[in-house]
């Protein structure tokens, strides 16, 4: 029986890899997230409250579970508050992985990490595994750091790049860009939307699997785990728009100039999955089919 921890799992990638681990034969699932377990079943696996930035905390739940895997899904993802918090952006992305390592070093743990597409500068995607960092914003810097921090450490270790995660949480905390352009124009909005940006947006039950696949085979290494189509965020609203029969001439070009943003986004990232494919047979599902995916969990 393999024990994996996931870490985040109150959030919509730690959701979405409880769900699909408990699926799985002999897992043994075990949930760890700040304060209250906000997952809407609790059958099935562990919950232990940890706060990942807290080494106290961190060493003692992994000390007592003594997981095989950790899957690290928790993170401060909002790339402007990273800019105007660094203290608190540096202590929930780097800190709590120099934590996690020191306790995976104790019990010979494999750690698998989640990283980004923005450790790029965004000059020439889409990237493949072994493509130089050159963070362009503070968030992309913590997570570029905490990179460093896994594959210079002495632990087994996996790391997860990953690109513009869009899906439904179980309370509906997140919005995406799919429910976002579906809002604004079934409420007859106009609506600017960047054609200077290109990415390989993922699906968060892709990138789900793209994890078990890495933490099931305990496989080591960089992997690309994103969507395969590389789209600007105009192109997903059109698409979007097309998808639910929307009134398209609602949404107009803009470039990213005009928006005023606190960090400063790479242009150009997306991934090159052939390793993934290859390696993990990491296989994900078209954005047309990801838009598919929330309707139907939307009911629409």
């Amino acid at each position: 029986m393999k024990k994996i921890l996931i870490t985040g799992s109150n959030g919509l990638l730690g959701q979405k890899l409880v769900e699909l681990l408990l699926k799985a034969k002999d897992i043994k699932v075990i949930a760890t997230a700040r304060g209250e377990n906000r997952l809407p079943f609790a059958e099935g696996y562990e919950y232990h409250s940890m706060d990942i930035t807290s080494r106290e905390q961190v060493h003692n739940v992994v000390a007592n579970v003594k997981p095989n895997v950790i899957i690290h899904t928790a993170a401060m993802t909002n790339v402007d508050q990273c800019e105007s918090e660094k203290d608190a952006c540096w202590s929930q992305n780097v800190s709590s992985v120099e934590y996690l390592i020191e306790a995976c070093s104790k019990i010979d743990c494999f750690l698998l990490h989640v990283s980004t597409d923005f450790i790029f500068d965004g000059k020439s995607g889409p990237y493949k595994e072994d493509a130089e960092a050159n963070p362009i914003s503070f968030y992309g810097w913590s997570k570029y750091a905490s990179e460093k921090q896994v594959k210079n450490s002495n632990i087994r270790w996996g790391i997860a790049r990953t690109v513009l995660v869009y899906g439904i949480a179980h309370d509906m905390s997140r919005t995406n860009i799919i429910l976002w352009v579906k809002k604004s124009l079934e409420d007859g909005k106009n609506i600017k939307v960047v054609t200077d940006q290109w990415r390989t947006p993922t699906l968060a039950e892709d990138l789900a699997k793209g994890c078990a696949l890495i933490a099931e085979q305990e496989a080591e290494g960089i992997f690309n785990i994103s969507g395969k189509d590389f789209l600007t965020p105009y192109e997903m609203a059109i698409m979007t728009a097309d998808y639910f029969k929307l009134d398209k001439s609602l949404i107009s070009q803009a470039d990213s100039t005009t928006f005023s943003q606190p960090a400063k986004r790479p242009p150009r990232t997306g991934f090159d999955l052939s390793k993934s494919r290859q390696v993990l047979g990491y296989k994900p599902v078209s954005f047309t089919e990801g838009i598919e995916v929330l309707a139907g969990q939307i009911g629409k």
